[in-house]
């Protein structure tokens, strides 16, 4: 059985189960060739169990895989050949060098040249460090060395979880800046993360799971084009007031506190409506120290993943979404 061949990775009715623990329940991806695919959700949403799927580590209890339009079961690991993955956390030899890991892995799968461990030390950053025995290197360095190893055998498709663990500000942009030139290039990107901005400026499509199912799905401008917001900041003590006042202007469930800690309002409503909601405030003594109007991931991600609950906590903060369990 195929899949589109349009589709570098998909899944069918994905489903995985630990006990009494439902990971998956019916996953559906669909992620286009030569796309940067961002796939979201919260902490215990499923996203490291469908990483592991995807690249054979576990087995599904139900649906289907397919990987460059094939089918991919345990019968023909071959097709991984052709993906490079970046999974938790990378593993090495540590009493070897970065260079002489390279060799090693590449030695494991697709003929790997010289040449081509020395490109990707230079990709990441490394090649000044080569040398240098891997159980001397930092938490950041270790991760470029697991990007190097998931580019090495110039894969079709690329699965990282998390790639920007570690890194400092440059490397992050240079992470970016990669996987960007790797799908314009025809290759395919699919990474997880949690750092909301860092995916909103590389996606063209994201998928948001919630408790083992995809609650969303589609190109990141169509979605964010749903999700118009005016974000307001007050100072901690008038926040209970401002979130009754707005609530009042906006409706029930649409406005939340998502950064507690400067008291940063988010109002889902039209960007427009922005002097309204200053002069709402400013009518009860309220003033503004910042006003933001457009539409961003991390308003959108916290409306489709946060949990529903009969009551909520009282205070101030009511409506901020602190994560879900593992």
């Amino acid at each position: 059985m195929t899949a589109s061949a349009t589709l570098a990775l998909s899944t069918k009715d994905l489903k995985k189960r630990y006990g009494s623990q439902v990971a998956l329940d019916g996953l559906n991806l669909e992620v286009p060739t030569g796309i940067v695919y961002g796939f979201l959700g919260p902490n215990g949403a499923g996203k490291t169990t469908t990483m592991r799927l995807l690249t054979g580590l576990i087995r599904p209890d139900q649906g289907a895989i397919y990987l460059m339009g094939e089918s991919f079961t345990g019968a023909n690991r071959q097709l991984l050949y052709n993906v490079g993955a970046l999974i938790e956390s990378p593993s090495f030899y540590p009493h070897l060098s970065a260079r002489d890991n390279l060799r090693v892995i590449g030695a494991s799968g697709k003929a790997v040249t010289r040449s081509r461990v020395e490109e990707m030390l230079e990709l990441v950053g490394l090649r000044d460090r080569a040398r240098d025995k891997v159980a001397n290197y930092s938490l950041g360095m270790r991760q470029r060395l697991g990007i190097a190893v998931a580019l090495l055998n110039d894969p079709a498709l690329l699965l990282l979880d998390e790639p920007a663990n570690g890194l400092d500000p440059a490397g992050i942009v240079g992470l970016r800046d990669t996987l960007k030139n790797l799908a314009a290039s025809g290759k395919t990107v699919f990474i997880s993360s949690h750092i909301l901005p860092e995916v909103q400026q590389m996606a063209d499509i994201i998928g948001i799971v919630a408790a083992g199912r995809l609650v969303s799905q589609g190109p990141l401008d169509e979605l964010l084009a749903t999700q118009a917001i005016v974000r307001v900041k007050v100072t901690p003590a008038e926040s209970a007031k401002a979130l009754e006042l707005l609530s009042a202007l906006a409706g029930d469930g649409h406005v939340s506190i998502t950064d507690a800690g400067g008291a940063w309002l988010t109002v889902r409503t039209a960007a427009e409506r922005s002097t309204e909601v200053n002069r709402v405030l400013a009518q009860a003594g309220i003033f503004a120290a910042g006003l933001e109007a457009g539409s961003d991931l991390e308003s959108l991600f916290l409306q489709l993943t946060q949990p529903t609950a009969p009551e909520q906590p009282a205070g101030p903060y009511a409506g901020w979404y602190a994560g879900a369990a593992r």
